[in-house]
């Protein structure tokens, strides 16, 4: 499954991501915020390993 086709379709998934990212940019530390993301990616990556497996595991 293409993680990016149900992450894309997901409006609320989209909302959140912007907003984190919208709070993200107001921190004025380079490197604070660099890291923030980073993580956040990791995280994100995660999760949609998780989720790939679960609905694959439901078809």
């Amino acid at each position: 499954m293409d993680s990016l086709e149900w992450k894309n379709k997901n409006k609320k998934y989209l909302f959140e991501t912007q907003k984190f990212l919208d709070l993200v940019d107001n921190i004025e530390n380079e490197q604070l915020r660099k890291e923030i993301i980073y993580q956040f990616i990791q995280c994100d990556r995660v999760l949609t390993q998780l989720a790939e497996k679960m609905i694959e595991n439901n078809h």
